[in-house]
């Protein structure tokens, strides 16, 4: 399977929120590698600038938006 693309991965990630726990950046990226079922290399590739994986910056990206739509909250760093 592909990487999946940030807007495939926010609702997944809205629905792993909805639980009413706080979650680590860390534990939201481990939920989704279990979601898309990603091989271990496709959790270890990189962005063309080397400077994160794929997979993160993804779920970075998904993470900023609902944060923006008041969708989910970031009650601390981290």
């Amino acid at each position: 399977m592909a990487i999946p693309d940030f807007q495939s991965i926010m609702l997944p990630l809205l629905k792993f929120a909805g639980d009413n726990k706080e979650h680590t950046f860390r534990e939201s990226i481990e939920h989704i590698y279990s979601v898309f079922k990603l091989s271990e290399q496709e959790q270890k590739e990189v962005l063309p600038s080397g400077s994160q994986n794929i997979i993160d910056n993804r779920v970075g990206w998904a993470k900023f938006y609902l944060k923006n739509a008041g969708l989910i909250e970031t009650p601390k760093r981290a």
